[in-house]
């Protein structure tokens, strides 16, 4: 599969952070055969006018329909749908779950050559939410099915596209006079920048990856409130980083939630910023052949790149 750049690549749920991204990375090494499926249509719309020349369509996974068509000649699957936040349980099982179940199925009807599994490092985490437990699902099911493929477990990540995680903590910092951090804030983050990761995928796709399951965390461990505080540095916010009581930020993202359907942070995501897991850290460099980016310049990058950085996505 070496530098083939007539492959036809397939990105379920390819809007989002990584899919976004990705799309960049692989139009920058001469990849133009580029497929994305996704149900956002607004992220889709911003897709297209970034990306004008690859083929993006609407596509609800979790239902049979007219997108299962693009499996036919595709040679690359990297399978990134993922419901990450919200209250409703449901909508877990059915963008994580119900999805994958079709897209593996439509993997096997086609003889799909070769699949990249996009999975989370919580799944080996201590977290109890609906994101963990249908991550940990979701991979069961892949893991099961057969299909040999090479499993990405990314931690927390960030960059260009970044909708939820550090690109919406940036733009709310711009807009309060009080950036709100629970607790005593030392909690211990892996945060992986997403170039990075992108970068990786399509080493797996160049060098042919078959199967392992493969740990990628951020080279570097930075406390919660020392990444709101690179954050404002880069971005020159005037908002006072203050620290309240846990309890009361929990009251708080309870009520936000009372009124928010799919809100930004949730008191379950708050649970996992506490639990103070710690993820292998591999030598990813030397395995994929990809360099990490210091986090003070990935962050620089990701805030104040002239085209890229300018592009916000919806939740």
């Amino acid at each position: 599969m070496v530098s083939n750049h007539s492959l036809r690549i397939v990105l379920p749920g390819g809007a989002g952070l990584v899919g976004q991204n990705l799309v960049v990375r692989l139009k920058a090494k001469g990849y133009a055969n580029i497929v994305v499926l996704d149900k956002h249509r607004a992220n889709l719309a911003a897709l297209k006018q970034v990306q004008p020349d690859i083929t993006a369509e609407y596509a609800d996974l979790a239902e049979p329909g007219d997108w299962q068509r693009h499996f036919e000649s595709a040679d690359v699957i990297v399978m990134l749908q993922a419901q990450i936040g919200g209250n409703d349980y449901q909508e877990f099982v059915r963008n994580n779950l119900v999805s994958t179940r079709l897209i593996l199925d439509a993997i096997k009807t086609n003889k799909v050559p070769y699949l990249v599994h996009i999975s989370s490092s919580v799944v080996a985490s201590a977290a109890d939410d609906f994101y963990t437990n249908t991550k940990r699902d979701q991979e069961d099911m892949v893991l099961e099915s057969g299909i040999p493929c090479p499993v990405l477990r990314p931690t927390l990540m960030f960059g260009w596209f970044d909708r939820k995680h550090l690109g919406w903590l940036s733009r709310f910092m711009k807009k309060v006079p009080v950036f709100p951090i629970p607790g005593h804030g030392r909690y211990m983050r892996q945060p992986l920048y997403v170039g990075d990761f992108c970068n990786i995928i399509i080493s797996c796709i160049e060098n042919g990856i078959a199967d392992g399951i493969y740990n990628i965390s951020g080279h570097e461990k930075v406390d919660y409130i020392d990444i709101i505080r690179e954050i404002k540095r880069a971005t020159g916010a005037a908002a006072l980083v203050t620290r309240i009581p846990s309890r009361l930020f929990y009251a708080l993202l309870w009520m936000w939630g009372l009124f928010d359907k799919n809100p930004p942070f949730t008191t379950q995501q708050l649970g996992a910023l506490t639990a103070q897991d710690e993820f292998e850290v591999i030598d990813w460099p030397d395995i994929f052949g990809v360099p990490y980016t210091p986090f003070a310049k990935a962050i620089e990058e990701t805030l104040n790149d002239p085209t890229y950085s300018k592009v916000v996505l919806e939740f």
